[in-house]
This record gives structure tokens, C-alpha cells and sequence, in this order.
């Protein structure tokens, strides 16, 4: 969600503390050694998306694909993971992206299986 919503998180956390009034969170924001945005762009993502293409797009986009690691929702499907594993691989080997990016998020192993 971070990465689709990135146009609304960035000028929103640079406004922290500036709409509540219960707490004071300046002290808190000049403390950051950058903008709280740069902090979201930092974290991993995973690709269990249940096969959304566009979704995996728009993670690799934001976060970078040394970032983003190959990850399944498994066992939480009727078929015990495989559904969603497969549709995973399949969403990546279906992206315009190299076999040495492909490689970053997946592992050799289930490159090998494609």
C-alpha cells in the first residue's frame, strides 16, 4: 500500500504534528535525518500480491528491486501455497525485466523450475 499510495504519504508525513492537536510530534520530526518519505522507501517489500501484476509494478517501481523479495502467502490458500506461488512466478517471469533482476527477487532454485 505504501507504494501505491507514495504521492499521498510523502506531503502527508512531511506535515506531521502541523493537524493534531493532542500531541506535539515537531520535536519528533526534526529529529529525522530526512524526510519521513525517504524512511517508507527503506523498507522491503514482498511479491505476495496474489498474482496482481500491476501491484508488482508499482513495488519494483517504488522500492527498487534490491528491495522487494520473492515471498508467498503459503499456506493461506485452498491448495496450501501452491496457487499463490505459482501465480507469483508467474507474474514475475511475465515483467520486462532482466533475468539478473529476476534473479534479486526470486533464487536460482525456482528460477531453474520457470
Amino acid at each position: 500500500m505504501i507504494a501505491y499510495f507514495a504521492g499521498r504519504i510523502s506531503p502527508g508525513w512531511d506535515q506531521l504534528a502541523t493537524r493534531t492537536s493532542d500531541e506535539d510530534y515537531t520535536t519528533l520530526l526534526k529529529k529525522l535525518k530526512k524526510r519521513p518519505f525517504e524512511y517508507f522507501k527503506q523498507f522491503y517489500a514482498d511479491t505476495a500480491l496474489f498474482g496482481a501484476d500491476a501491484a508488482t509494478v508499482c513495488g519494483l517501481d517504488f522500492f527498487g528491486e534490491d528491495k522487494v523479495l520473492f515471498a508467498s502467502d503459503a499456506p493461506f490458500d485452498p491448495e496450501g501455497g501452491e496457487m499463490y506461488i505459482r501465480e507469483t512466478i508467474k507474474v514475475i517471469d511475465s515483467l520486462d525485466i532482466s533475468r539478473a533482476i529476476a534473479t534479486s527477487i526470486c533464487s536460482k532454485m525456482i528460477l531453474e523450475h520457470l
